[in-house]
């Protein structure tokens, strides 16, 4: 899903970002932090988040701005899905977060899995990497890349983590209320196809 007011928002942020990275004229710095303001305005204006909230997330980013990285684990148990409920939102999202530095997607999936919902996994296909601005999550600062790979179980057992409050597993057509800021029900949907066909290919956009 497009929204043309944050695409420019996040144009606007990643110019300034990038010329205060690079900049060493006064001057144009002074102009660079101006853009970063106005694009949070923008952000603040149409959207849930605080101006403050969204500045102080602009100044922790340093240096030349990618899309950041979200891994979530697709894990299958009697045709049903892995669903945790998060501590933050009381709504539910496949396991998952950013990737940390240091861990391929893979070793970030295991770790992310293991500590949100107790089982001990083993990543099997890749099958999705997705654009967020081009799915129907809601409005937010950055632009995402979401990964989503397969995995399976080889241990443990449900346990809840720091985020998490309840984990369980659902069938496609019987889906909780979702976190749609992690992941959307077509999204949903689109893994149950690979359930269904494990020789489907890998999807991106």
């Amino acid at each position: 899903m497009s929204y043309k007011w944050i695409e420019w928002a996040m144009k606007i942020q990643s110019i300034s970002k990038n010329g205060l990275a690079f900049s060493k004229d006064v001057f144009d710095i002074e102009r660079y932090e101006q853009l970063q303001k106005l694009s949070a305005e923008i952000l603040s204006e149409y959207s849930e988040l605080e101006m403050e909230s969204v500045l102080n997330l602009f100044h922790q980013e340093k240096g030349y701005q990618t899309p950041k990285v979200d891994v979530r684990g697709v894990v299958f148990k009697d045709n049903q899905i892995l669903l945790v409920r998060e501590k933050n939102d009381k709504k539910w999202s496949l396991p998952g977060g950013f990737c940390d530095v240091g861990l391929s997607s893979s070793e970030n999936i295991v770790k992310e899995i293991k500590e949100e919902s107790g089982y001990e996994v083993k990543a099997k296909k890749l099958l999705a990497i997705l654009d967020m601005n081009k799915h129907p999550h809601p409005p937010q600062a950055y632009h995402y890349y979401k990964i989503f790979i397969q995995c399976d179980i080889i241990g443990g057992e449900s346990k809840i983590g720091i985020e998490t409050q309840e984990i369980d597993f659902f069938a496609e057509h019987a889906l909780p209320k979702l976190s749609l800021s992690r992941v959307t029900e077509s999204q949903i949907y689109l893994l149950f196809e690979y359930l269904r066909d494990p020789n489907k290919e890998t999807i991106f956009d």
